[in-house]
């Protein structure tokens, strides 16, 4: 009998079956996904993991500043790590008790917060695909020349210590020009506003290692999740690069400082850990793209500048064709000067608004020290200040200020006087925003507000000498 019934089973288990194709596709692809899973993404996933090690090894030997191992964390792991940090937790018990929420619910709420911030950095697009491009990007559209800069100082800088570059904001080429410059000292970690969360630009900004900050929330739990991550980042040793004024100059000069990210570093900086040092940087240019609109917005009140797509693709396009048939050679010049570092340690009191008060201080007076002083800036300064009616008169103008800069011991425009008037005076006749007729040069009511932005950037360097 159980000889008879082994035989039964043995023969149904040899006969054909008939089921739905739609059933048999399912059953494919259920079995394709497990074996993925279970056998070919580990390897995958493996053979870019020794990969990407290889490439962080090679990178490294040639960096001032190695990538920190927070950076190179895998982007879950931090996320996982910020929710669950216990000043964290208590944000979240707090929120939820404010508006009478589960804690599940506040909970969700501080992981969308993380996931939302958190960046998912990759070596290998950063320093083969980030670097290079803003290499390529800077010098398509600028002359780039170094301002001040004391090698020796920055190279001595410790090398356990936290570096952060602290710069005045002028251009969206400010992220470029700066990655492009340091690229040898470090990669930087980037705040990043709510312009860059679209996709795909989010993600390579991502990749980048930058972090996404929403300027004008008001919600404790996303202040104290933003927080914790600057301080883990911080505390983690990540070089990283802020702008203190919040957002593009709409009038050329060094704004004041928002004190946000930088009273989160102050207030969770201890004497006995890793110090803090901030190394001013000042951006300067003889045009940025966005000056129309920059001024624009100032003028109107309000701040909104993007620029509509249409004019975006026109100006790209019109520039490309001007560099084929060479009728233009680029923007001018771009400049970028370092100033003397900061410590965080050299400060003390535990009056934590006023330390970040006079450190924020500090740093926006040794940026503005740096601003590099080029053509364009230059001659706008003598049509706004003086008043300049010729050619003559704008260089007698440029020489007396070129005396004065002297003694700053500063990097200064190269050229002879004559031809920097000459060449600088093109592009803004061009643009129409001066004009000349019979010897004489005006500033056209149209074009008044941008040679005003121009001349502002470096004004403050000479009302400190008239002190």
């Amino acid at each position: 009998m159980a000889i008879a019934c082994d035989l039964i089973i043995s023969a149904a288990m040899t006969q054909p079956i008939s089921m739905p194709l739609w059933a048999f596709v399912l059953i494919v692809l259920f079995a394709a996904v497990t074996f993925a899973s279970h056998f070919l993404f580990p390897s995958v996933r493996w053979f870019f993991r020794k990969r990407a090690e290889r490439v962080i090894a090679r990178v490294n030997e040639r960096l001032q500043r190695p990538i920190e191992p927070f950076k190179l964390a895998r982007r879950y792991d931090m996320i996982q790590r910020l929710i669950y940090d216990p000043e964290i937790t208590e944000a979240i018990v707090e929120h939820a008790r404010e508006f009478d929420v589960p804690e599940n619910v506040a909970f969700e709420q501080a992981k969308k917060y993380a996931r939302e911030i958190v960046p998912s950095f990759s070596a290998t697009a950063y320093f083969t695909i980030g670097t290079r491009l803003a290499k390529w990007l800077s010098r398509a559209f600028y002359r780039i020349r170094l301002g001040t800069f004391d090698r020796d100082a920055l190279e001595a800088l410790d090398a356990d210590a936290t570096v952060i570059f602290v710069m005045n904001h002028r251009s969206n080429m400010d992220y470029v020009l700066v990655t492009y410059l340091v690229s040898r000292a470090g990669a930087l970690s980037y705040a990043v506003g709510e312009w860059a969360r679209v996709w795909p630009l989010s993600s390579m900004i991502r990749m980048m290692g930058a972090y996404f900050i929403r300027r004008r929330s008001r919600g404790q739990l996303y202040r104290r999740v933003l927080a914790r991550y600057v301080q883990m980042a911080t505390q983690g040793g990540v070089t990283q690069a802020m702008f203190p004024e919040g957002g593009l100059s709409l009038t050329g000069a060094v704004g004041e400082p928002k004190l946000g990210l930088l009273n989160y570093i102050v207030s969770s900086y201890k004497p006995e850990g890793r110090d803090v040092i901030f190394v001013p940087v000042g951006l300067n240019y003889d045009r940025v793209f966005e000056d129309r609109f920059l001024v624009a917005a100032h003028e109107s009140g309000k701040r909104k500048f993007r620029p509509p797509f249409m004019t975006v693709i026109h100006g790209i396009w019109t520039y490309l064709l001007d560099r084929v048939t060479k009728r233009t050679r680029g923007f001018g010049t771009a400049s970028v000067g370092f100033g003397k570092p900061l410590h965080l340690s050299a400060f003390s009191g535990d009056d934590l608004d006023a330390k970040t008060e006079a450190i924020a201080a500090e740093l926006m007076d040794r940026v503005r020290a740096v601003v590099p002083v080029l053509a364009t800036p230059l001659i706008a300064h003598v049509l706004v200040t003086d008043g300049a009616s010729s050619r003559s008169a704008l260089a007698d103008g440029v020489r007396a200020r070129l005396e004065m800069l002297k003694s700053k011991d500063m990097p200064l425009p190269r050229k002879e006087v004559g031809a920097l008037v000459e060449d600088t005076l093109k592009p803004l006749l061009a643009r129409g925003f001066v004009v000349e007729k019979d010897g004489e040069i005006s500033i056209q009511p149209e074009g008044a507000g941008v040679v005003a932005y121009y001349a502002n950037t470096i004004a403050h360097h000479f009302s400190a000498s008239a002190k």
